[in-house]
């Protein structure tokens, strides 16, 4: 009767311990005869031959250096050499995958003394991997880990990986070049409603302290607070236009101002300046200010207020140009904008004097011809009215050239300038830079949108910069133009129909979103 089975008994004992050890096979090549050849095949118990066991790159560089030493002994004995008859060994043949069991991958034969040797997969001949040291018995044995096996990975390749940093760190400059852009953008764009959110408003006023030079400021009769508040901002007494007037409001002053020029000083606190415009003190006597862009029937009662001579007086004294050498209808034009002290006892007609000869003087420093004169006062006082920054002075009067250029009058064939339809209509000084249609179509000779070329005289009085721009315009191309911002000036040149219709809905945008700008 069988035994009954041991719970410690392990059906598979015998199945393990028939297969064979690997350790086994290389202690049987290791240990064969060091005389048999090393590639010899002893016979197995059947009669078989039993294939020789695959040498590693140790045992194939050991088998080589043996070899070597055996024929250094036989040359120093002397042994003959092999007759040329006698037949070459034959050569190593390749073997191939099909040569090769499957147990027996990687395949490792006798080679060079580098060690290098020879596979093939499905018949092709390739080199060993000469990272490959260790065969898988090895591994298997203990004497060698996966280190061993395979390629040794490339080096990294520096030049790459620092292309690769460059072009990232340009992919982050240019992101955050965009995000500063576009911050900077919606800054300039909305930065007082930015500042108005977020508690940021700057100051209206100058802190006290600030207080340096000398200003001259022109107080005309019927001044109230707004128009004074203006011109005090013009002549960089206060820090903003509206500050002056709001600081009246919110201390709710109504004082009776005095027509004249007053000296005050730059960067004044609105509470200084108001108290320096109520100084007699400050009052200069027998003086006026004229600025630009004023037309004669807005001077001369500035120039009665600062020199105590009737307005009736000055309007006898311009009523015949002929007599300061102007032939011309009107001295429009040729009152020269500037500030003035006179003499006492001076009269009217000598202070309108002053005036045209001081604008005789800029003509002739403009190099203006004696006979272009008007013409030169005409163009200069349309740039005067229609610019907004000197610097584009020159500019517009390019566009006004290039208008009446004889090639561009089958474009145009009418100067169209908004200035001189409001001028000639009487609403030059409504307070809005738009022309109403009535002022567009009213049929006067100044009206440049109903009669070609110029108007028949000047509009308004021009500065030295607005004449000197008349003689010489800028270069370019620019047909139109159109203030986009009434705050800042900034102005479009532009030299064909659909630029200037983009324009002028950026304008027309800009006015709907500051409706009490003076659109």
């Amino acid at each position: 009767m069988p035994d009954a089975p041991s719970p410690f008994d392990d059906p598979f004992a015998d199945l393990f311990g028939k297969l064979p050890d690997p350790r086994e096979r290389r202690s049987t090549s290791e240990d064969a005869p060091r005389g048999a050849s090393e590639g010899s095949t002893p016979s197995r118990a059947d009669g078989a031959a039993t294939p020789a066991a695959p040498m590693s790159r140790r045992e194939a560089r050991e088998a080589a250096a043996r070899q070597a030493a055996a024929g250094s002994a036989g040359e120093s004995a002397s042994a003959p050499r092999p007759s040329a008859a006698a037949p070459a060994a034959p050569a190593p043949s390749t073997p191939t995958v099909a040569d090769v069991d499957d147990d027996e991958w990687p395949f490792t034969g006798g080679g060079s003394a580098a060690g290098a040797s020879s596979y093939s997969r499905r018949g092709e001949t390739a080199t060993a991997r000469p990272g490959a040291t260790a065969t898988l018995e090895d591994l298997f044995s203990g004497d060698h880990t996966t280190d061993s096996l395979g390629e040794v990975p490339p080096p990294k390749d520096k030049r790459k990986r620092r292309i690769g940093g460059w072009i990232a760190l340009g992919v982050v400059l240019l992101l955050l070049g965009g995000i500063a852009a576009g911050g900077l953008y919606v800054w300039n764009t909305y930065e007082d409603k930015i500042r108005e959110v977020m508690g940021w408003e700057e100051p209206k006023d100058y802190d006290p302290g600030l207080a340096n030079g000398e200003a001259l400021v022109t107080i005309a009769s019927g001044d109230t607070g707004a128009p004074i508040s203006q011109s005090l901002y013009d002549a960089g007494v206060t820090k903003t236009p509206e500050a002056f007037y709001d600081y009246l409001i919110e201390t709710a002053q109504n004082p009776p101002f005095v027509p004249g020029v007053f000296k005050l000083q730059k960067q004044m606190t609105s509470e200084a300046a108001l108290a320096a415009l109520l100084d007699p003190a400050n009052k200069m006597e027998n003086s006026a200010q004229l600025r630009e862009g004023l037309t004669v029937e807005q001077s001369l009662p500035i120039l009665a207020d600062g020199t105590g001579i009737p307005l009736e007086d000055y309007q006898a004294a311009v009523a015949d140009p002929s007599a300061y050498g102007v032939s011309a209808d009107t001295l429009e034009g040729w009152l020269f904008p500037a500030t003035y002290t006179f003499d006492p006892g001076v009269t009217a007609t000598d202070v309108i004097a002053t005036l045209v000869d001081r604008a005789v003087q800029s003509l002739d420093a403009a190099g203006v011809p004696v006979e272009d004169r008007q013409r030169i006062l005409t163009i200069a006082s349309i740039i005067q009215r229609e610019a907004r920054f000197e610097a584009d002075f020159y500019k517009v009067s390019r566009v006004i050239e290039n208008r009446m250029d004889p090639s561009n009058q089958e474009t145009f064939g009418l100067l169209q300038m908004d200035s001189t339809a409001q001028y000639g209509y009487g609403e030059l000084h409504d307070g809005t830079v738009s022309s109403s249609g009535e002022a567009l179509t009213d049929d006067n000779p100044w009206n440049t949108y109903v009669h070609p070329g110029l108007p028949i005289g000047p509009i308004a009085n021009p500065g030295d910069t607005a004449i000197d721009a008349a003689m010489h315009p800028a270069d370019g191309n620019w047909l139109y133009f159109v203030t986009v911002n009434l705050d800042t000036g900034e102005t479009v040149f532009t030299s064909n129909l659909t630029d200037h219709n983009r324009a002028v809905a950026q304008w027309q945008a800009w006015c709907s979103d500051n409706p009490d700008s003076g659109c």
